[in-house]
This record gives C-alpha cells, sequence and structure tokens, in this order.
C-alpha cells in the first residue's frame, strides 16, 4: 500500500464526518464513509446494526496486544438553524476554528486518530500487535444498542481489547488540560405518590400526595453521601423537578411526583443508593398511609482506571506534543467508558468541549492537527511499551 493511500487529512476528514447530518440514531453516511477509510488502511471491519443503530468495529493486525480507540459518530440536534452563524452541518473553516455540530463531540478526534493510524502504520516496519476502532451511533442516545452491544458480541466472538481510549473531548479549556481515568455513576430516579383528589376546605375527605414526596425528598437530601474520596469528587443528589399537573387553587391534587440524579463515586454501587432510596420511600409510605412507586435506572456505575504504564503513557504523549502535562480528573458526565471499564482499561482524551451540544459548537483546526499528532504518539509509547504479548488483564471478573 502507497504512502498515498495512509496519508489522511485529518481536517478534511473532520469535515466530511460533520457534512453527515447523523444526530441519534441516524447514522447519514458516517459509517460508511469510515468505513472506506479504514479499509483503505488495511482494517479489516465489521458493522453490527442493533435496531435503528448503526456500529462499526474495525482492526488491522492479528496479534495482541490491540489497543482499541472508541468514538462515537452521532450527534445531538442543531436546535434552531437561525441559531447558528453557519449551517451547523456544513463544516465551515472561518478565523482558524472548523465549525460544526460535532467538530467538539466528537467527529474532530475520530478524524485525528485514523490520521494517526495511518501515519504510524506507515512508518512501522511490523506492527507489534493490533489497533482497532469501536465506532458506534448510540453515545448520544439511550445507549443502549451502541457500545454495549457491540462490546457483548466482540465478546462472543472472542475478540479482546487490551486498552482503550475514547476520545471524548476531555479537555475544558485548552488541549493538554485533562485525562479523563475514570467517572462518576450515574442513578436516574422517579418518585411517584398517588393520594386522593379532594376540596381545599376538607382535607380530611381528601389525601394530599405533595407532603410525603416533600418528607421523601428531604429524607434523600438530608443524607451526606461522601466528602468524596481519592480520585473523585463527592458524590451528589440533584432533584431536577417536582411535577402535580394541577393548575387549580382549591383542589388537592391526586397525584406528584418528582425527578432526580445522582452522581456518585466508588465509595458507592448503583445497588447500595438504588437499595437505600428504597427504604426511605417506603418509610414514608408507612407514615402517611400513601402509595409510592419508583423508576430507578442507573445509567453507569463508578470506575477509575488506576494511575500506571497506561496512563503515564498518554500524559507523556500529551506532553511531548502540548508542553502541558495532563492532569487525571474524574469529573463531568457519562461517556461509553462506563460499558468499556468492564472489557479493558480505558480512559479518556479528545478535543476542548467548551462549544460541545452548543450552538455554533467549534473547535481549533490547530488542535485537530495537534490531537492527531498525539495518538500517533500514544500509538508509539504504547506499542514500545506493550511489544511482547502480555497475559490479559482481568477486570471485574472479566478478561
Amino acid at each position: 500500500m502507497s504512502d498515498d493511500t495512509h496519508n489522511v487529512d485529518p481536517l478534511t476528514l473532520a469535515r466530511d464526518l460533520i457534512r453527515c447530518r447523523s444526530v441519534t440514531p441516524l447514522d447519514d453516511g458516517a459509517l460508511s464513509l469510515l468505513q472506506k477509510q479504514l479499509e483503505a488502511l488495511g482494517f479489516t471491519v465489521k458493522r453490527y446494526q442493533f435496531g435503528d443503530v448503526g456500529n462499526l468495529y474495525a482492526r488491522l493486525g492479528g496479534k495482541a496486544p490491540n489497543f482499541c480507540f472508541a468514538g462515537h459518530t452521532d450527534v445531538v440536534p442543531a436546535g434552531n438553524r437561525e441559531d447558528w452563524d453557519d449551517d451547523p452541518f456544513g463544516a465551515q473553516v472561518r478565523e482558524g476554528m472548523l465549525w460544526g455540530r460535532g467538530a467538539a463531540d466528537m467527529k474532530g478526534a475520530i478524524a485525528a486518530f485514523i490520521a494517526a493510524a495511518g501515519r504510524f502504520t506507515t512508518r512501522t516496519a511490523s506492527l507489534p500487535g493490533s489497533i482497532s476502532l469501536l465506532i458506534t451511533g448510540d453515545e448520544e442516545g439511550a445507549a443502549v444498542d451502541g457500545t454495549k452491544r457491540v462490546l457483548q458480541v466482540l465478546a462472543e466472538e472472542g475478540e479482546h481489547i487490551s486498552h482503550c481510549l475514547v476520545g471524548e473531548p476531555s479537555n475544558p479549556d485548552a488541549l493538554g488540560d485533562e485525562i479523563k481515568n475514570g467517572r462518576r455513576g450515574s442513578l436516574n430516579g422517579i418518585i411517584s405518590v398517588r393520594g386522593q383528589q379532594g376540596h381545599v376546605a376538607y382535607p380530611e375527605r381528601a389525601q394530599n400526595p405533595i407532603p410525603p414526596l416533600i418528607d421523601i425528598i428531604n429524607r434523600l437530601y438530608a443524607r451526606l453521601l461522601d466528602d468524596g474520596v481519592d480520585g473523585f469528587q463527592a458524590s451528589n443528589l440533584e432533584v431536577t423537578s417536582i411535577d402535580v399537573d394541577n393548575p387549580a387553587h382549591n383542589i388537592i391534587p391526586s397525584a406528584a411526583s418528582a425527578r432526580f440524579n445522582i452522581r456518585f463515586n466508588i465509595a458507592h454501587t448503583g445497588a447500595q443508593l438504588c437499595d437505600w432510596i428504597k427504604e426511605e420511600a417506603q418509610a414514608e409510605e408507612q407514615s402517611h398511609d400513601c402509595t409510592v412507586k419508583l423508576n430507578l435506572n442507573i445509567m453507569g456505575e463508578a470506575f477509575l482506571t488506576q494511575p500506571g504504564t497506561f496512563t503515564s503513557i498518554l500524559q507523556n504523549a500529551v506532553e511531548e506534543i502540548t508542553g502541558r502535562r495532563p492532569a487525571l480528573t474524574t469529573g463531568g458526565g457519562t461517556s461509553d467508558a462506563r460499558f468499556i471499564k468492564d472489557f479493558a482499561p480505558v480512559a479518556e482524551f479528545g478535543l476542548t468541549g467548551a462549544s460541545m451540544h452548543k450552538v455554533n459548537e467549534h473547535v481549533p483546526v490547530s488542535d485537530i492537527h495537534d490531537l492527531s499528532e498525539i495518538y500517533e504518539r500514544v500509538l508509539s509509547l504504547y506499542f514500545k511499551e506493550y511489544q511482547v504479548a502480555r497475559p490479559p488483564i482481568v477486570v471485574h471478573g472479566k478478561k
């Protein structure tokens, strides 16, 4: 294969990807674009379709270790076109910036990695392992038919990932700020209390669901979950809405509900928190003689990839290119790393995230090229360190 074939311009590829209007779960040709590019680089590409969601897994090489890059081509909706200075899917380049939905989160990072992989394989006489990509179209959505499902199928097929780097926009302000080596867990909850409607002048003939709902919320807020643990900020519970749907002043409503989210660190598991919430709700149900229903959904467990050789490789590569040594952090929201951590040590590093999910999303063009150089350096340092195949690393009881 010629060097020209391996020479991928990350900016051009990023622009092509942005022009695919791949709002979850639509693909609009994004995965086919990647498949064509990866096959030209010598990767074997497999496509996995689950429901409306398309996914891609590509691998170059058949030996261990297998370094995997994970990402997503789906993006959040652009919102009102009138609020954007340019077509959100036009991928305009001006003022040294690439503008468009997905520029930061995270089509720019996918393009940077593919360009890095192309250069690395050109400059490497013999690949001392394997490079793979796991790309989903369901990260911004329910995340049910994306990375989670693909990982299960790959495991069934005997595929093993040694380490994984997720290209999420991990840097808050400047390229080189932070590497995410863990994430807090997330638990969504809905509390629904059923009472009996009645006239406010005759409360004895009704059963107001609002007081027990407030008492349950106060019970949850009364507990200090923790003060933070090593590597993590404190866990926090936030009530995000209280809904009664009662426009009248003289009616006691029949039902009331509240939504909340808990972001928790490794001091807790989702199951433990669910048990606690159920106990508090049951206590109020008995105290007020009302009906309480809970809808609890563990969106992801907290995890930490311990600092070590893998994280040092990432930090060293970033520092060599940017001059900054990124901090290892666990803040922010969730990502598909919450699924990957059960199969391989995982960390996240991508572009800056200041404009992600916002109108006029953009990233500096220079950052895309620098990120590609960082990824190439990561591959070089990784295979230098792990060039001798090692036994599979066991994480959470799984290889």
